[in-house]
């Protein structure tokens, strides 16, 4: 795992530009297709995966919530969590269970970082996430603490495709597809260790690790 910080400074991060009210291409020339070494796989090669269909996210109203176990209840805007925190590059591979997988540049933020904005309580066990589709997952808070996990709004360079999540997918390393929640709109810190998602409640295994 690579993980690269960009430092942000005066509320946005250097060589960035305006980051809301940004349309979310599909495809571009300008996508990148090597890292550090490593070749990537083209956003084309994305298979796409929802439940209900794509959400019509209106970027301008979009929030999200992080909630539950937390001592302030805290709603962030998208430019809000764009500009007021620190971004991350990792490389990373989204292994689906259908037998496919893409290996890809993400860029976002940091989990851990926006659950202390909320004053989060570090003896709590669970984190739930809710997508816009109605979809929801979990995992445990010290994967995502520990492995300073990220939510993603750039792919290979590009903002995420709509199709892929715009404006937020987890990037969650080392767990299979389904545990890459996208279009992500809450998260709740809890104590619920049987709290099982969409797939999960359907008979997938909860730990989701990668073998």
């Amino acid at each position: 795992m690579t993980i690269v910080l960009i430092v942000v400074i005066g509320g946005a991060a250097i060589g960035a530009w305006s980051w809301v009210n940004m349309p979310a291409p599909t495809s571009s020339p300008a996508e990148i297709r090597t890292y550090n070494g490593t070749k990537l796989d083209p956003i084309s090669d994305f298979q796409y995966e929802a439940i209900n269909g794509t959400p019509d996210m209106n970027i301008s109203t979009y929030t999200l919530t992080i909630t539950g176990l937390v001592q302030n209840e805290t709603v962030f805007t998208y430019g809000q969590i764009i500009n007021q925190n620190a971004h991350y590059l990792v490389v990373a591979t989204l292994p689906c269970v259908e037998g496919w997988s893409v290996t890809a540049l993400w860029e976002g933020v940091s989990v851990k970082d926006l659950l202390q904005r909320a004053n989060y309580s570090q003896n709590a066990q669970v984190l739930i996430f809710y997508g816009a589709d109605g979809y929801t997952t979990s995992l445990p808070l010290s994967y995502i603490v520990n492995n300073n996990i990220i939510i993603a709004y750039k792919v290979n360079g590009l903002t995420l495709p709509k199709s892929e999540g715009y404006p937020f997918q987890l990037v969650a390393e080392g767990k299979l597809g389904y545990k890459w929640a996208k279009w992500i709109t809450k998260i709740e810190v809890s104590n619920d260790t049987s709290f099982l998602g969409y797939w999960e409640s359907q008979g997938y295994s909860n730990d989701a690790n990668v073998t």
